[in-house]
C-alpha cells in the first residue's frame, strides 16, 4: 500500500481512502504538533526571561543595551504567534459558535497581555508582560500536550481492536484455496484458518477441531477447546489445528466490528455527567470574563494604576480556565469503556451504566443466565441391588447414544466426563413419546419416561417422587421389563452462579430470579443459589410486568439471554444480555456480558460505582480549586501581601489538569 492510502474506519467497516486518516493518526499529528510549539516556546522563554527587567531585578543581575525592548517584543511576538496559534483558533471558534470555554479565556490572556505590552513598548509608559505571556504559553501548551497524549492512549485501544481483524482470507472454492480479501466474503463461504493465524469472520467449525485465543474478546486466557458445530468469533486466534469454517457474520456483521462501533459510539456520548461538566464550563467562563472584568474595574476605582489592575484580571481569567473541567469527564468515561472491555463487559448505554451505581436489586432470567439451558445428570437412583449405578448409565448410554433428545445429550455428557464405557445396541428403536429401547449385551433394555410409568403401574420409591416434585426430568432404566434404576436430569446450575449471588448480596443488592418454569424446579434453583425471591411459571409477556412491580420498590436491573427476555431488559432501569444469547436480546440491553459469566454483573456494578467516584473527584477538584484561586487571583489578600502572579497562575491550572488526568487512569 502506498503512503498516499491509509485506513479510514467508518462506521463498522474498514475502507481505503486516499488521503484519509484514522482518528489515531489525527491525534498523533496534534501530539506532536502540541510538542514542537511547547519545545521551541520553551527555547525562545529563556532569552525573554534572561532580558525581562522583573526577572533581572528578582535574581539581582543586569542585561541592557540599546533596543533590548525590541528584542524582547521580537521574541515574544513569536511565542505569540507560533506557540498561541492553537488558543487564538479555539478563540475564534468559540466565539463564531457563541460557545465561549477554555479557548476564549487563554486566548483573551495572552492577547491582552501581548496587545498591551506591545503598547508599552511602541507608545505608552508602563511595564511589559512579555515574561508572563511567555510562561502562560508555555504552561498552557504543556497542559495541552499531557491531555493529547491522554485522547491518543484511548485511541489506540481503539485501534488495537480494529487491528486485530486480518484482511486476508484462504477462501475454499473447488477445492481449492484462494487468497482474497475479508471485504469480499460473503455469508456461507468455506473458509480455510491454518494454525497462528486470525479467524477473519464470525462463523462455525465444519472441518477439523483446535485451540482458540479468545482473549481479546472475552478476556480469558485460557485457550478454549473447538470442533465441528463450535462457533467462532473473528480476530480471535487459531492456535494449534487448521480447520474450515463456514462464515455466519463477516464485515461489518463480525462481532468484533460491531464492539469497535460500540466503543466509538461510547466514545463519542455524552454522559449525564459530561452534561453537567459542560454546563459547568460555559458558567465558569461567563464568571471567568465577569470577574476580570469586574477586578480590573475595581482596582483601577480604587485608585491602582491600569497595569496593575490589568495583572490582576488576567491572573484571574487564566486561573478560571475550565481547561481541567473539560477533562475531568472524558477521561474517566475512556478509560472505564477500556476497562469494562477488557473484562468483557460492552457498555451500550452510557446513561444506564451511570445508574448501575444505584442498582439495588437484580433481576436474572434462569434459563440460560443462571443455569446453562442444557440438561444434565444429577442423581442416579439405584432401584436393583443387582445394579449399581455405573451400570445403569452404561445401559442407557448405549442407547441414548443412537438419539439427538436433549435428554439422551445429557446422559452421554455425563457418561463421557466420567469415562464410564459406552457399548453397542442391537435392534435399537425410538418410541416417540416414551423413550427408547433395544439389545444390549443380550439383555432387553428400555430407556424410559415417568408416563410410560404411570401407565404401566409401575410402583417408584419416595426418592423418586421426591425427585419429580422438586421438577426434575426423571427417566426410567428397564431391564427384561424389571425397573432397575433411575437417573433425573435437570438444567445445570452454572458454579459461577453461586459467587455471584454471594458477591450481590455482600454489596447489599437483592437476588431475585424470574422462570417461565414450575415453582418446584424455581425454588430448588432460588435454594441451591441462595436467592432472595423468585417468580416462577411467569410467561414471556409478564415479565415486564414483574419488571416495573419490582422497580416500584427498587432500582433495578434485569440480566436475561432470550428473545422473551427482551420486554424486560427494556423495562428494567439497566437492561444486562448474557453475551450468547439472541439478537434480540443483546440489541435490547444498555450492558453486554461477553464471557455468559453471571459474576460480571457485580462487576458491572462496581465499576460503575468506582467511575462515578472518580467522576465526582475529578469535578470537584476542577472546580473546586476556584473557590479559592479566583478571590487569591483578583487580589483579596493583597493587604496581606499575597498576590498572585499570572504565570503562577497558569502553573496552578496545568497542574488540576495533570492531577486530574493522573486520577483518571488510577481507575481500576
Amino acid at each position: 500500500m502506498s503512503s498516499s492510502h491509509k485506513i479510514h474506519i467508518h462506521g463498522n467497516v474498514k475502507q481505503e481512502h486516499a488521503h484519509s486518516i484514522t482518528p489515531l493518526e489525527h491525534h498523533k499529528v496534534m501530539t506532536a504538533d502540541y510538542k514542537r510549539r511547547l519545545i521551541w516556546s520553551l527555547i525562545l522563554t529563556i532569552p525573554i526571561l534572561l532580558l525581562s527587567p522583573e526577572v533581572q531585578g528578582a535574581l539581582r543581575y543586569t542585561i541592557d543595551f540599546p533596543g533590548r525592548d525590541i528584542v524582547l517584543w521580537i521574541l515574544s511576538t513569536i511565542v505569540y504567534v507560533y506557540g498561541g496559534k492553537p488558543f487564538l483558533l479555539g478563540l475564534v471558534a468559540e466565539v463564531k459558535k457563541k460557545l465561549p470555554g477554555m479557548m476564549t479565556l487563554i486566548g483573551v490572556a495572552i492577547s491582552v497581555a501581548y496587545l498591551y505590552s506591545t503598547a508599552v513598548v511602541f507608545i505608552i509608559p508602563g511595564r511589559t508582560f512579555f515574561w508572563e505571556l511567555a510562561t502562560l504559553i508555555d504552561i498552557m501548551l504543556f497542559g495541552h500536550w499531557i491531555e493529547m497524549k491522554s485522547v491518543l492512549g484511548a485511541s489506540k485501544a481503539l485501534e488495537k481492536l480494529a487491528k486485530a481483524l486480518p484482511t486476508v482470507a484462504h477462501l475454499v472454492k473447488n477445492g481449492e484455496y484462494i487468497d482474497v480479501h475479508v471485504s469480499k466474503l460473503k455469508p456461507g463461504d468455506k473458509i480455510l484458518v491454518r494454525p497462528g493465524e486470525k479467524i477473519p469472520v464470525d462463523g462455525v467449525i465444519i472441518d477439523g477441531s483446535t485451540s482458540v485465543d479468545e482473549s481479546l474478546i472475552t478476556g480469558e486466557s485460557k485457550p478454549v477447546y473447538k470442533k465441528p458445530g463450535d462457533k467462532v468469533i473473528a480476530g480471535t486466534l487459531n492456535l494449534d489445528g487448521s480447520i474450515i469454517v463456514k462464515a455466519l457474520g463477516v464485515g461489518k456483521d463480525t462481532y468484533l466490528s460491531q464492539v469497535i462501533e460500540l466503543v466509538k459510539q461510547i466514545q463519542m456520548s455524552k454522559s449525564r455527567a459530561q452534561d453537567l461538566a459542560d454546563r459547568a464550563a460555559k458558567w465558569l467562563t461567563i464568571i471567568a470574563l465577569s470577574a476580570g472584568a469586574l477586578t480590573f474595574t475595581i482596582w483601577v476605582l480604587h485608585g491602582f494604576d491600569t497595569l496593575f489592575a490589568l495583572e490582576r484580571a488576567v491572573t484571574v481569567m487564566v486561573i478560571a480556565c475550565p481547561h481541567a473541567l473539560g477533562l475531568a469527564i472524558p477521561l474517566v468515561v475512556a478509560r472505564s469503556t477500556a476497562i469494562a472491555a477488557s473484562n468483557g463487559i460492552l457498555i451500550r448505554n452510557r446513561m444506564a451504566f451511570e445508574k448501575a451505581k444505584d442498582i439495588q436489586a437484580v433481576i436474572f432470567d434462569k434459563t440460560g443466565t443462571l443455569t446453562k439451558g442444557e440438561l444434565g445428570v444429577n442423581k442416579v437412583v439405584v432401584l436393583d441391588p443387582e445394579y449399581d449405578s455405573k451400570k445403569i448409565l452404561y445401559l442407557a448410554a448405549t442407547l441414548e447414544q443412537y438419539s439427538e433428545h436433549p435428554i439422551a445429550k445429557g446422559i452421554i455428557n455425563y457418561v463421557q466426563q466420567r469415562n464410564i464405557d459406552i457399548g453397542k445396541a442391537v435392534e435399537f428403536k425410538a418410541l416417540p413419546g416414551i423413550g427408547v429401547e433395544g439389545i444390549v449385551d443380550g439383555l432387553k433394555v428400555r430407556v424410559v419416561s415417568s408416563s410410560y410409568i404411570e401407565e404401566h403401574n409401575i410402583t417408584i420409591t419416595e426418592e423418586v417422587k421426591e425427585l419429580l416434585r422438586k421438577g426434575n426430568t426423571v427417566v426410567f432404566v428397564l431391564v427384561d421389563d424389571k425397573l432397575v434404576g433411575a437417573i433425573a436430569l435437570s438444567d445445570i446450575i452454572r458454579e459461577e452462579s453461586r459467587e455471584a449471588i454471594e458477591v450481590l448480596k455482600k454489596m447489599g443488592i437483592k437476588a431475585i430470579m424470574l422462570t417461565g418454569d414450575n415453582k418446584e424446579v424455581a425454588k430448588y434453583v432460588a435454594e441451591e443459589l441462595g436467592i432472595d425471591e423468585f417468580y416462577a411459571e411467569v410467561l414471556p409477556h409478564e415479565k415486564a410486568l414483574v419488571v416495573r412491580k419490582v422497580k416500584e420498590k427498587y432500582v433495578t436491573a434485569m440480566v436475561g439471554d432470550g428473545i422473551n427476555d427482551a420486554p424486560a431488559l427494556m423495562e428494567a432501569d439497566v437492561g444486562i444480555a448474557i453475551g450468547a444469547g439472541t439478537d434480540i436480546a443483546i440489541e435490547s440491553a444498555d450492558i453486554i456480558l461477553v464471557k455468559n459469566d453471571p459474576r460480571d454483573v457485580p462487576k458491572a456494578i462496581e465499576l460503575s460505582r468506582r467511575t462515578y467516584k472518580k467522576i465526582k473527584q475529578n469535578l470537584l477538584w476542577a472546580t473546586g480549586y476556584n473557590a479559592f484561586a479566583i478571590p487569591a487571583a483578583a487580589g483579596v489578600l493583597y493587604s496581606i501581601g499575597f498576590l498572585l502572579p499570572p504565570a503562577l497562575g497558569a502553573l496552578f491550572m496545568s497542574i488540576s489538569t495533570v492531577i486530574v488526568a493522573v486520577n483518571a487512569s488510577l481507575l481500576r
